[in-house]
């Protein structure tokens, strides 16, 4: 087993807001938690440590060269954008990340918007607590029409492990799924049909967004295919924000061309005061929490505790750099 080196975690806020525990990490050697950490403390707060952990406090090429005694990154989250992976490659480093922790919260999440969108829920709770129901002369109302979602189709980008799990709920409401996949399955015995790209934006109901942010996904919602989809569509992305052009998903919100859009990610995050969605009709927005349920959190939590272990005793997992 090799000599524990220390360990710092650089931005722990967003992981553990207090109801979680550290102890995992704490039995495996000396750990320091920050909250967060500005790029300006990155290399004094990092300096002397063999471990460093990370969630979106960037490791680039600079800071990985003026860490000399650093060994090991691990990344606690699902992505490793924030890391120069062939700087710490270069240097022997392993990086890892936490591949599968919050399926199941980001499939809740997305139906939470849906539903949102299609139930209209806190429109009418409000309109129940500003007295509207008191004073019916009936005994309901509605102030938007209610969308049921069986017999409706769900469009799938992306069919990793989320976006399978989505079409299983997506089917259990009724819902027709397609599914636009660049590299489909060559079988599939999900009930799900494989289509083109263009047919999942003409032909959904429903667009929801789990593909991976690559050169070819970038700015998939556009106003070329926001133009294809029906004006009763809905747009869901609870993926990454750079997936949609916000400008011109705002746009096409503000003009009626589709429905509705329920968003938990947006291209800057946080976005700035002048985002057009912020104020764009018909469009719910949720601070990027699709994964930040205390049982997804304390998946997360324990798997970077056993990555570290791992690295330790000379067996590394969850490599994302090929060290």
């Amino acid at each position: 087993m090799k000599e524990i080196p220390t360990i710092v975690v650089l931005d722990g806020y967003t992981l553990n807001h207090g109801d979680l525990s550290w102890e995992g990490l704490e039995a495996l050697g000396t750990c320091t938690v920050y909250d967060r950490t500005p790029p300006e403390d990155v290399l004094d707060r990092a300096s002397g440590t063999g471990i460093v952990l990370t969630n979106k406090t960037v490791l680039d090429r600079n800071v990985i060269d003026s860490l000399p005694d650093m060994q090991y990154i691990g990344v606690m989250a699902t992505g490793y954008n924030v890391v120069d992976l062939e700087a710490a490659a270069g240097r022997g480093i392993p990086v890892t990340n936490v591949p599968e922790y919050a399926s199941k919260s980001v499939v809740q999440m997305v139906f939470a918007l849906l539903l949102e969108l299609t139930q209209n829920v806190a429109l009418h709770s409000a309109a129940v607590h500003s007295g509207k129901w008191s004073k019916s002369r009936d005994f309901c109302f509605w102030e938007r029409p209610l969308v049921e979602l069986d017999g409706l189709t769900m469009g799938i980008i992306g069919y990793g492990r989320i976006g399978r799990e989505v079409a299983i709920v997506a089917r259990a409401f009724g819902m027709r799924v397609l599914v636009y996949e660049v590299a489909p399955a060559a079988a599939d015995d999900s009930g799900v049909e494989f289509v083109s790209r263009d047919d999942i934006f003409q032909k959904s109901d429903v667009v929801s967004l789990h593909c991976p942010l690559t050169e070819e996904s970038g700015e998939i919602v556009n106003t070329k295919t926001l133009a294809l989809m029906k004006e009763t569509a809905y747009l869901i992305n609870t993926g990454r924000g750079p997936l949609v052009n916000d400008r011109d998903l705002a746009d096409a919100l503000d003009a009626g061309r589709i429905a509705g859009a329920g968003l938990d990610v947006l291209t800057t995050e946080p976005p700035e005061p002048d985002n057009p969605l912020l104020c764009a009709k018909n469009c719910f927005i949720t601070p990027h929490i699709a994964w930040a349920s205390r049982a997804a959190r304390s998946r997360l939590m324990n798997t970077v505790a056993e990555n570290v272990r791992a690295f330790i005793e000379g067996r590394p997992v969850n490599v994302v750099n090929g060290v």
